[in-house]
């Protein structure tokens, strides 16, 4: 899922990126996420955004692994 764009943000004309650690398990669910930077109107948003992410498993030597990855959320707002 995109993330919802938190009000507090968005009245706040806070735009930026989120970056987020997340551990992924054998069959591609999201184990544990958690914020490594970001502005904090938008942290909250970004990491429940990733923790519903489902990702393809990863696979070492045929058989699916339990990876790290990064996501980085750009949030901007329309400029209409």
């Amino acid at each position: 899922p995109t993330p919802t764009y938190p009000a507090a943000a968005s009245e706040a004309k806070v735009e930026g990126e989120v970056t987020v650690n997340a551990l992924v398990g054998k069959d591609g669910n999201v184990l544990s996420a958690r914020v490594v930077s970001g502005p904090p109107l938008l942290r909250e948003a970004a990491l429940k955004a990733v923790e519903k992410w489902q990702y393809h498993p990863y696979f070492v030597s045929g058989k699916p692994a339990v990876i790290a990855t990064t996501a980085i959320i750009v949030f901007e707002l329309s400029h209409n």
